[in-house]
């Protein structure tokens, strides 16, 4: 049997896939996802909840740590939520400036995320994506790891700041530390820190460096895993589980669920939900 927390929803899946075609019928949205609600159904569902099928190796009496809570946002949220990121006269997107001291940074308008994580993540890649619909920002994507040696900040609207930290590990700007601790320690506005993850080797030495500072600062933060793709249905169960244990029991202030990403939209979702007052929503 599957523990309840993954339990719950996977019934729903054809009637899901169904929804998904027919509201990509009935919704205006990027090309991308209308390109992704005509894969397989099984396909589709890998795409957009990986863990979801790893359901059938889980038993019932897991231990009470390693409880599952699924992220299954509504159609109606990711349409809401995408749209936070879609570019229009009315609705802002625009790189605002580096920085590679906290006094450099822009004004403390309005609130801000930022994303974090080592060198070759895949950090400025899901960045990237997030702003697939406003073609006017760039977020520049090496190949090389460490490319990201400053703060970059963007404007989403009026919504909020996204910034983009420099990568720790491989190529570690020299005065990483003195850049990014007053940051995480003294911005008044950072709001939710996400920190990314490598699905493939799981939580590094060098991972502890943003986890130490996080905790220190008591700051509010969610662990992403990306590169899902590149492991088996097994091997990344086994990483998943055992990053999901280090949460639980290693951690206070991270939030207890981890979300595998590998479809932008979601974590549009993700970021408006954890966010922004219900007014905004």
């Amino acid at each position: 049997m599957a523990a309840p927390g993954l339990r719950h929803g996977l019934g729903r899946l054809p009637e899901m896939a169904a929804a998904l075609r027919r509201w990509n019928r009935v919704y205006s949205t990027s090309q991308a996802f209308s390109e992704m609600l005509r894969l397989p159904q099984k396909q589709l569902t890998r795409i957009l909840y990986p863990l979801r099928e790893l359901e059938a190796h889980l038993v019932a009496d897991m231990s009470p740590l390693l409880q599952w809570r699924l992220f299954d946002p509504s159609l109606e949220d990711i349409k809401k939520a995408e749209s936070v990121f879609t570019a229009t006269p009315r609705n802002r997107i625009e790189y605002l400036s580096s920085a590679v001291r906290l006094d450099h940074a822009p004004g403390q308008q309005q609130p801000e995320v930022c994303f974090i994580g080592r060198s070759n993540v895949g950090k400025s890649s899901l960045i990237k994506a997030l702003f697939s619909l406003a073609p006017d920002v760039e977020v520049r994507v090496s190949k090389k790891p460490g490319h990201t040696k400053k703060m970059n900040f963007f404007k989403v609207g009026k919504y909020f700041t996204l910034v983009d930290m420099p990568g720790y590990g491989y190529r570690t700007p020299e005065d990483f530390v003195d850049m990014v601790e007053p940051y995480l320690k003294e911005r008044k506005n950072l709001k939710r820190t996400f920190l990314l993850v490598d699905s493939v080797v799981g939580i590094t030495k060098t991972d502890n460096i943003a986890i130490e500072m996080c905790e220190e600062f008591a700051l509010p933060y969610v662990m992403i895993l990306t590169k899902t793709d590149k492991s088996s249905k097994g091997y990344l169960l086994k990483q998943a589980l055992q990053i999901q244990k280090f949460v639980n029991t290693k951690t206070q202030g991270c939030f207890p669920q981890l979300f595998p990403v590998r479809y932008a939209s979601f974590l549009c979702y993700m970021i408006l939900e954890s966010l922004l007052p219900p007014s905004l929503q």
